[in-house]
């Protein structure tokens, strides 16, 4: 289908994006990678005045470091985020979870802010955001802020950003010597996690002394399984895990769609924390 009319904008700074954004307020949309945007806009799901396309600002790319914190420009692609060795080292799980996002042409184009501010929860990263405590910076006309990921996602394709402000990085705390990994269920490659969990476990005196878990399509927003976190705290063995794993799904209220009934999505969650805590733990 043909998108619908709107006007273009190409900002060379963060400043210029903003102002931009805050002239056309709610009727603006912002263009990373486009690998959200863009089928939105052909299906007519999306009827923007103004389209600020953020692809030329410098200042958005790259990842460094920052005392104990990884700093991710939230133009990043899904590519480079992969095999930065900085985000190898640092936040693994992030670039594991990173490598499984559809295919490689929209990795290549496909952006971590991008896929961040969208906020779907069938998105793998929203969840892995959570799972490592990360923080989002974003420019508005007053100024910038730091939103924790707990506090990003606030509802089904709906962020804390304002129609005025642009999401510039991603601050993410290293954890280095805790195991990770991201475990999902997609029917065919490439599409969409039914269910996806990413874990991440830091050992002590044998056992697990600490554990966090981020669901993925688990309810209108990604989600922390707090309950299996909880019961995870010294376990031992692959029978504690397992017991703790049952917890994932408290508190969680999956879709109904013609993928999966909430319950099966419910199943799903115990069966991928356990698969994934105990591969992140070593005891697989």
């Amino acid at each position: 289908m043909i998108p619908p009319a709107f006007e273009y904008t190409r900002p060379t700074s963060v400043d210029e994006a903003v102002r931009a954004l805050a002239g056309a307020g709610e009727e603006a949309k912002v263009l990373a990678g486009g690998q959200s945007l863009l089928p939105l806009l052909r299906l007519r799901l999306a009827f923007p005045e103004l389209v600020v396309d953020v692809g030329r600002i410098p200042e958005l790319r790259g990842v460094r470091e920052d005392g104990d914190a990884l700093v991710i420009g939230a133009l990043t692609t899904h590519h480079e985020v992969v095999h930065d060795p900085l985000v190898r080292a640092h936040a693994g799980l992030l670039a594991q979870a990173t490598a499984t996002v559809a295919d490689p042409a929209v990795r290549h184009r496909g952006t971590l802010g991008g896929s961040l501010a969208h906020a779907d929860p069938a998105g793998d990263l929203p969840a892995v955001a959570l799972a490592l405590d990360a923080e989002l910076v974003v420019a508005g006309p007053g100024g910038r802020r730091t939103i924790p990921a707990r506090e990003f996602f606030v509802d089904y394709l709906q962020s804390a950003l304002a129609p005025d402000e642009l999401l510039t990085e991603v601050r993410i705390p290293k954890r280095d010597g805790w195991g990770f990994h991201y475990e999902k269920f997609h029917p065919v490659a490439q599409s969409w996690a039914i269910v996806g969990v990413a874990a991440l476990v830091r050992r002590a005196d044998g056992g697990v002394a600490e554990a966090r878990v981020g669901l993925t399509n688990m309810g209108a927003t990604p989600l922390r399984a707090t309950t299996a976190e909880r019961e995870l705290a010294g376990a031992d063995d692959s029978a504690a895990v397992a017991r703790a794993a049952e917890a994932a799904a408290e508190g969680t209220r999956p879709s109904q769609d013609l993928s999966a009934s909430p319950e099966y999505r419910q199943h799903l969650a115990r069966v991928l924390t356990r698969r994934a805590v105990l591969t992140a733990a070593g005891m697989g």
